[in-house]
């Protein structure tokens, strides 16, 4: 399997997860567990985007390896401590998109890490950058949704 295979079907675990997360009331868990100000909209416009940026990254594969492994990266920091670490602290509480981030996000990113270093597109700044990458994609939406109640972002009419 190529890397762009990988890429696609790492977009398509990303698709799965939402549903999930969609289907086990994501927002009301976010809003309970991680204290995030989040509303629907929030939660449909941020995958809308995080697809995209899935479509994109399977696209560039071929020419551009970092990005799956960003792509990579940033399901893996999600599986991780959006998900796992949640459930821990909690004592078990779950945690909606607990179980595709298991069974879904934790071995295609591994994958592709493994397959791009399989074939020489993975050192240490590499992997270093494809992290830093995927923390910056997922402290994005996270940062905004906290500036958004700030008075200088507010754009109602006075």
């Amino acid at each position: 399997m190529s890397l762009q295979d990988l890429a696609w079907l790492a977009m398509a675990a990303y698709a799965v997860h939402v549903m999930e997360e969609h289907t086990f009331d994501w927002r009301n868990w976010a809003r309970s567990v991680v204290g995030l100000p989040v509303e629907w909209a929030d939660f449909y416009v941020t995958n809308a985007v995080v697809i995209a940026v899935g479509v994109a990254q399977a696209q560039l594969a071929p020419t551009l390896p970092l990005v799956p492994l960003i792509f990579a990266a940033l399901m893996l920091i999600n599986a991780v401590f959006f998900h796992i670490l949640p459930v821990i602290r909690t004592k078990g509480r779950f945690s909606p998109g607990l179980a595709t981030a298991v069974v879904l996000f934790l071995p295609a990113g591994t994958a592709i890490f493994m397959k791009a270093a399989d074939e020489g597109h993975l050192d240490f700044a590499t992997g270093l950058c494809a992290f830093l990458g995927g923390a910056l994609l997922m402290a994005y939406p996270v940062v905004m949704l906290h500036l958004k109640a700030r008075p200088y972002f507010q754009q109602a009419a006075k």
